[in-house]
């Protein structure tokens, strides 16, 4: 009879401990931080909070993986390089290979562990997937992190940061859910699209993000970033961020940032706005704007 009782209650005890582990996790990485660009030319700013985050310039030591690019370029990241020292990095290294079987090597992966940033270029985020996902390099890149470091990106590189890839097909980056998907999810449950007002890529989530309710879709223009430290991001550069979410979509709503618009199936933030990826709202919103008069 007693075994009875305490059985129910035992099981009880694991399922409420496994849904508070559920819903104490980040969205975004325990520790340290992502630094997410939309592509483009990117400003002092954003180079600036990268390498702060990193350790700072005296201390940092940063990878640079070009694997997004083409061949021609692959070996070598010329514009990164020369951007960061004259920031005042001297620790430096660039890593490169589009085989898994050598990102998976001890040889390999060694200066990553004594990394405190890695700075992933663009180009097309499906070969980071084909070279890394799910490989020893992989393992290390999350290494970084979790000894509070930071991992950013700009374009493909940007969109590998997420869990869930949109213009990763071999065949073109038009298409928006093509042959990969998978990204390497430092940031959870949440696509991320680039170039966004730019490239005028507007509307190019919505769809994605009424098939896929669970994630949240974030499109980043360029020269504009998005800096992520567990549950939170903020948005720096010169432009905007654009959120896409299932409850957005639906209802239209009016005002969720805080700027006079007439509702939308997503919405813009600017620099300076923070999000809860968490809960998925606004935590800052801009000050409405006046009416201004007619011209």
């Amino acid at each position: 009879m007693k075994k009875q009782v305490v059985l129910p209650f035992l099981v009880l005890w694991l399922l409420t401990g496994l849904v508070h582990a559920q819903t104490s996790q980040t969205v975004g990485p325990e520790k340290g931080a992502l630094v997410i660009v939309g592509g483009g030319a990117m400003g002092p700013e954003i180079w600036n909070r990268f390498v702060e985050l990193a350790g700072g310039a005296s201390a940092a030591n940063i990878i640079i993986i070009p694997t997004a690019g083409e061949d021609s370029s692959a070996m070598n990241a010329p514009r990164e390089k020369e951007k960061l020292v004259s920031l005042g990095v001297k620790n430096i290294t660039v890593l490169h290979t589009r085989d898994p079987k050598v990102a998976n090597q001890e040889s390999f992966v060694a200066p990553i562990r004594n990394a405190t940033g890695v700075w992933f270029v663009g180009g097309r985020h499906w070969r980071l997937a084909d070279s890394y996902l799910n490989t020893l390099a992989h393992k290390e890149f999350k290494a970084v992190l979790q000894r509070g470091g930071a991992i950013g990106g700009t374009s493909a590189g940007a969109t590998i940061l997420g869990s869930f890839m949109v213009r990763g097909d071999t065949k073109g980056n038009s298409i928006m859910v093509g042959d990969h998907t998978q990204g390497l999810d430092f940031i959870h449950n949440v696509t991320i699209d680039q170039h966004f007002l730019r490239r005028n890529r507007q509307f190019d989530l919505v769809d994605v993000i009424k098939t896929r309710p669970e994630l949240l879709g974030i499109a980043i223009d360029e020269s504009t970033a998005i800096v992520v430290q567990q549950n939170t991001f903020e948005v720096i550069g010169n432009s905007y961020v654009g959120i896409y979410e299932a409850n957005q979509i639906a209802s239209s709503a009016k005002y969720p940032s805080g700027q006079n618009s007439t509702g939308g199936p997503f919405y813009f933030l600017g620099k300076g706005q923070k999000f809860d990826l968490k809960t998925r709202k606004v935590i800052n919103q801009q000050p409405q704007r006046p009416n201004e008069p007619a011209k």
